[in-house]
């Protein structure tokens, strides 16, 4: 009887001693309680790496191995196997020698596999072993490739899509050089004007254009995960960068160092702004652009979709003359979005407005905005102090990062003016302590802190294919006590089962998850004391306080968003 691949991985291992026996005991019982590649666990226990993965099975198996990564491969010997095929079994075909095809297998014990390979393609087979995470990048690259590659003589005859991109601020200027003339002719233009257009219809976040051994790669964020969208040929790379470049007003003869910019363009009847990041690279440079609707800047706290409790917490906040309010959160997390979603609310005549940014995401009627340049020695500490003689009423810092923008920020708090700003912490109660830490007296804090708020994104359930389902028991495992409260108040719960408007994923958009930590007299008495973050949280959890968990299973438990989405995003309390 034929072993498995597994069996002759722990045959192995045991006769050579590569692993202690109690590592491996624990490897095969998170095997046995989540599934997944033995081998894939034993390297994320970091007791194996894959290379001594890969030996090992080569030896058991007597079979050579490869480094994919390190071979190109005839795209006509890739069509020999359809991707469906190759995804199926994790096979990538590499070369054919006569009636010999060389097939590299992350798991060469699949006899079934092997037969079906043969038959397909009417070749002899000769296998060599690879690692499961090398022919996936195979598969991505070489099928995407022939998928998704671009021809430009297509593009400059299609006009398909490029009709509907303006540019609303004018180029600027650059150096005339052979790339920037390259840029400017019409299949690059039009190129250029595809990528966005297709990012802002699909409701892209972020474009990534990220250069490659090979090819330029382009990858759209889409309610906060990735996609690829389209492979670009490795020849025009250079004038497709540069083109964005002379867009967002950058020099284009700088390769060497990060840039930074920004355009506008007009879409569909409104205006998008794209800040743009230029990233030297081993390839080139990668150009991440952040789309700055400010559509949704019209959106007030009541339509942002918070839990009732949050909202009022937020509203008796911005309720108080003077103070701290801070929104916490990883970047991405919709931070900004809250921020000045309180500033269109407080944006009324008679109250003097000032921000200090880095950058300017969306530029506000009525509101004077500050865009910090280090370079000049224009600080957030610098700025700060500057804007404090302007006689705000309202202030927002867009970061808190240093101690001396901290100790300015919360001296302003204590003497009449309104002051928001983020702060980067896993939960609101820890912004207390990361203030702290800054060395800014406890006493200061106590006195001056309103609320802190922490925010994650999560995505919702789209309503055209949403439907009900019954939860799996590993969920429901992995929640315990809590999911049995949430069941006796629950009818139905929901997911999303896939369809051409969320392009199968069972998602469209995201809301934003918050804990809001508001602090009263007996934490200021704590927070003057010194009291750690978790005694501050678990005071303010017995006070009522949501943590961030309660409050994405309370959009959970409606229908708003999946318990998938909701352990990915939040940790146990």
């Amino acid at each position: 009887m034929n072993q498995s691949l597994k069996d002759k991985l722990i045959e192995g291992l045991k006769s050579t001693k590569a692993v202690k026996d109690e590592d491996l005991k624990k490897a095969l019982e998170k095997q046995a309680a989540q599934g997944g590649s033995l081998s894939h666990i034993l390297i994320e226990m970091g007791v194996v790496s894959q290379k001594d993965i890969m030996v090992l099975l080569s030896q058991q198996l007597n079979i050579p191995p490869i480094n994919l990564s390190k071979y190109k491969v005839n795209p006509e010997v890739v069509k020999l196997i359809p991707e469906k095929v190759a995804k199926q079994y994790k096979v990538f075909p590499i070369s054919t020698l006569k009636n010999m095809l060389t097939v590299a297998m992350a798991d060469p014990t699949n006899i079934i596999a092997m037969d079906d390979i043969k038959t397909l393609t009417n070749y002899n087979i000769d296998l060599v072993i690879a690692s499961e995470s090398d022919i996936e990048n195979a598969i991505n690259e070489y099928y995407r490739k022939e998928e998704h590659e671009l021809n430009l003589q297509d593009i400059m005859t299609d006009d398909e899509g490029a009709d509907s991109i303006e540019l609303v601020e004018g180029d600027g200027q650059a150096q005339s050089t052979d790339v920037s003339d390259e840029s400017n002719k019409a299949p690059i233009v039009k190129l250029v004007a595809m990528i966005l257009n297709e990012a802002l219809a699909n409701r892209a976040s972020d474009i990534h254009v990220e250069p490659q051994e090979r090819s330029l790669r382009v990858r759209y964020r889409v309610d906060g995960q990735l996609h690829e969208s389209i492979v670009v040929p490795k020849k025009n790379q250079n004038a497709i960068l540069a083109r964005l470049k002379i867009m967002s007003k950058l020099d284009i003869t700088e390769n060497r160092i990060p840039q930074d910019g920004r355009f506008k363009i007009g879409f569909r009847d409104r205006e998008v702004d794209f800040r743009v990041s230029v990233l030297p690279t081993t390839f080139g440079n990668k150009v991440v652009m952040r789309a700055l609707d400010r559509t949704s800047l019209s959106v007030g706290l009541d339509t942002l979709g918070f839990s009732p409790e949050v909202l009022g917490n937020f509203k008796k906040g911005i309720s108080r003359p003077y103070g701290m309010i801070l929104i916490t959160g990883p970047t991405g997390s919709g931070k900004s979005t809250t921020l000045y979603s309180i500033l269109n609310k407080l944006n009324i005549v008679d109250r003097n407005i000032i921000t200090i940014e880095d950058p300017v995401e969306y530029q506000l009627q009525g509101i004077t905005q500050i865009q910090i340049n280090p370079d000049i020695g224009l600080t957030f500490a610098k700025g700060l102090r500057s804007v404090l003689r302007q006689s705000p009423d309202i202030v927002m810092v867009g970061e808190i990062r240093d101690s001396e923008t901290a100790d300015i920020a919360i001296k302003a708090s204590l003497t009449g003016q309104l002051v928001l700003s983020t702060l980067h912490t896993n939960d609101a109660p820890s912004a207390v302590t990361r203030l702290i830490d800054m060395g800014v007296e406890p006493f200061l804090i106590a006195s001056s802190v309103i609320m802190t708020a922490a925010q994650r994104l999560v995505r919702k359930i789209c309503p055209h294919c949403r439907e009900e389902y019954k939860v799996p028991q590993q969920m429901i495992d992995k929640l315990g006590p809590i999911f049995k409260e949430i069941q006796s108040k629950t009818k139905a719960f929901y997911h999303g089962k896939g369809c051409a408007k969320c392009k199968k994923s069972g998602y469209l958009g995201r809301i934003a998850i918050l804990e809001t930590f508001m602090v009263d007299d007996e934490l200021r008495m704590m927070i003057g004391k010194k009291e750690s973050a978790d005694h501050l949280r678990n005071y303010a959890v017995k006070k009522g306080m949501k943590t961030l968990r309660d409050d994405a299973l309370l959009k959970f438990a409606s229908g708003v968003t999946s318990l998938e989405e909701v352990l990915r995003v939040t940790s146990e309390d």
